[in-house]
């Protein structure tokens, strides 16, 4: 037994039991025995508190010492067996646009501009400038690269440079599902539009690059996050974009829908015009993987149609990865590269066009 550590629960319990055997006098065992089961459940408590005591995969006893347990085992497992921390990289609850952290003001703030200026004039300006992906060619990985410059402001979970969060995705997912190749790239390229933040892009403002994206040229739902700026929106006193359906029709289908202009938005477009083999599914995690309005709220499931609801199934897996490994958990680049360069020459040219 190393220094300082206690001996197992079940060996403090044998030398007990052996010591009351050993007692001769019944009268002095009796004492013993209620001596005995008082320091026993004494005991019991105590290890209560300093272990617990479980079956491990292979159903032997494992017992796991309480005070030594780390903030990444404080955790939660979701579908797949993928571990979720309890707080982001600020301490406090995923998602909470409430929390008083640093970035809260600023996260604020940031939606504020959002909801004001993402109208269906801008987005269908922005899709027809970008669409043309005539800034630059280049691959996958450069775009990771390149990614790595930027921090995500409307993002109250993160403060790591993008590329760590891809990876985290990518490798979280990898190891659940080791057969969905498709889905790990997935993982890895979901955020690549951000690059709309960097100068030979246009350096477009936080605001029309990241954040939640939600359906415009319909009523904005009341279960996106700051949904009373919207009130400051051109769009919402007009009467062709302000009703449930607005432009669109029921069972319309989501790829028929006008999202706010984002990253999410704008990586569809790349993926999709340099003929990606990803199967729709991947597409369609790429486009509203930020949708949360959709697939937190189950806002807009009206727009969906069959297809939408058969990919929803896995955006819904994608989005506890996506969302979860957002931690402080770094990877090592170098070591899985090669891996994912791999991927990327099986689901897309060598250069595409942006």
């Amino acid at each position: 037994m190393a220094k300082g550590s206690l001996p197992p629960l079940f060996t403090l319990q044998d030398s007990l039991l052996s010591y009351l055997n050993h007692s001769h006098s019944s009268s002095r065992r009796h004492h013993q025995q209620t001596l005995a089961s008082s320091l026993l459940l004494i005991l019991l408590i105590y290890f209560d508190v300093r272990f617990c005591v479980y079956e491990d995969a292979g159903g032997d006893i494992v017992e796991k010492n309480k005070e030594s347990v780390t903030e990444e085992e404080t955790e939660l497992v979701l579908d797949g067996g993928f571990v979720a921390p309890d707080t982001n990289s600020f301490g406090h609850t995923f998602r909470d646009y409430d929390a008083q952290s640093e970035r809260r003001r600023s996260v604020e703030e940031f939606y504020k501009t959002n909801h004001i200026g993402q109208t269906v004039d801008f987005v269908r300006r922005m899709r027809e400038e970008y669409g043309k992906l005539n800034r630059t060619e280049m691959s996958i990985w450069e775009c990771c690269e390149l990614l790595n410059e930027f921090v995500d402001e409307s993002d109250p979970d993160l403060d790591e440079p993008q590329i760590e969060h891809l990876l985290q995705t990518a490798e979280a997912i990898r190891k659940d599902y080791p057969d969905e190749d498709w889905l790990h790239l997935t993982g890895l390229i979901h955020d690549l539009g951000k690059v709309l933040l960097h100068p030979s892009f246009g350096e477009l403002p936080q605001w029309a690059v990241v954040g939640d994206t939600y359906p415009v040229g319909c009523a904005f739902d009341e279960s996106i996050v700051h949904h009373k700026y919207f009130k400051e929106n051109p769009d919402f006193n007009n009467p062709s974009y302000n009703t449930k359906y607005g432009i669109y029709e029921e069972g319309c289908g989501l790829d028929n829908v006008f999202m706010s202009w984002g990253h999410d938005d704008y990586m569809y477009l790349v993926a999709k015009e340099n003929k990606t083999t990803l199967p729709s599914a991947g597409l369609f995690i790429i486009r509203y993987h930020s949708f949360y309005a959709l697939h937190k709220s189950e806002a807009y499931k009206h727009l969906m149609n069959d297809e939408d609801r058969e990919n929803m199934k896995w955006l819904k897996v994608f989005n506890k990865y996506d969302l979860y490994s957002k931690s402080k958990v770094r990877i090592n680049v170098e070591e899985v590269k090669p891996y994912y360069l791999s991927l990327i020459n099986k689901y897309f040219p060598a250069k595409l066009k942006w």
